[in-house]
């Protein structure tokens, strides 16, 4: 795999010239502004010249290995620590007997080895390593790229319970959306469970953050404090046992449920009709009694 690639090789090169002309014209005339207020102008001018093109030339190199120190930004936590672990082991070998140098080396390396909660976090970091790297490939292999082909910039990476979060700065030609359709691609080069984005910043769209997920943690046992404080002497329940054979689809004759019987309403004997011998005698019949006339339980 080439490390800096041609094309942006030629990008960098392209705008280092146009980094220099740019810096040396207006670092000079703005030199030969300040300059002609005590000299000559064409003294002046000539001063211009001599502080705008250094000027200049330093932007120039600049830009001109900035995919270079892109390059070395990429791997800095790998040359600290291997810088770190050299000079340890140098300086350890120079002023120390070799049995102790030995004794040493066994007790750096052994003690995070034997001891889990150390070596789950040193593996943790060393995901954090990787995965940075595992990013830059997915932008450089299956996102599309600008026309320099400038890679977004991965600036660091922590360990969360479920995996690694990175921070990213992203470059002009991409979006969060545009991220959000690649995540399963993501997910795969990152050797991940699944892979979110979001944005880290509400005032700055380019500054995003994702969360490479490798394990679930909702699934393992919990403990809680509950349990200590509860009374060790505090009496237990039985619970009743379980039915040796649980019933199902039961039809409605198959449940026995209480006979509930509803109590009847209570009923009045019906009075019997009035004697009509007055009317058949001529005699004009007595007035009945409003009760007798507008007794309702004779409709009943």
């Amino acid at each position: 795999m080439t490390v800096i690639e041609a094309r942006v090789h030629r990008s960098w090169a392209r705008n280092a010239r146009m980094a220099f002309v740019l810096t040396a014209v207006i670092v000079g005339l703005l030199a030969a502004v300040v300059a002609a207020s005590y000299m000559h102008p064409i003294l002046a001018l000539f001063v211009g010249v001599f502080v705008g093109v250094p000027l200049g030339g330093i932007v120039w190199v600049l830009v001109r290995i900035w995919p270079v120190i892109r390059l070395l930004w990429w791997w800095t936590p790998e040359i600290m620590l291997a810088g770190l672990l050299l000079t340890g082991w140098v300086q350890l070998a120079a002023n120390t007997p070799a049995l102790v140098t030995l004794l040493v080396v066994a007790l750096v390396v052994g003690v995070p080895a034997a001891v889990p909660p150390i070596r789950r976090q040193v593996v943790a970091w060393a995901w954090c390593l990787v995965v940075r790297h595992r990013l830059r490939v997915c932008f450089a292999q299956f996102i599309i790229a600008n026309q320099s082909g400038s890679l977004p910039l991965i600036l660091w990476a922590t360990p969360t319970p479920v995996g690694e979060r990175v921070w990213v700065y992203l470059r002009p030609g991409l979006s969060v959306k545009d991220l959000e359709s690649r995540l399963d691609k993501i997910a795969v080069t990152c050797h991940a469970s699944t892979v979110l984005i979001e944005r880290a910043s509400e005032g700055n769209s380019a500054f995003v953050r994702f969360d490479i997920k490798r394990r679930e943690v909702l699934t393992a046992n919990v403990g809680s404090p509950l349990v200590d404080v509860i009374d060790p002497d505090t009496p237990t329940v039985e619970q009743a046992p379980a039915p040796a054979v649980v019933p199902t689809a039961l039809d409605l004759p198959d449940v026995q449920a209480p006979t509930i019987t509803l109590p009847q309403q209570g009923t009045s004997e019906r009075k019997p009709a009035k004697p009509a011998t007055a009317a058949a005698n001529g005699s004009k019949p007595a007035a009945s009694t409003s009760a007798d006339a507008d007794d309702v339980s004779d409709w009943i």
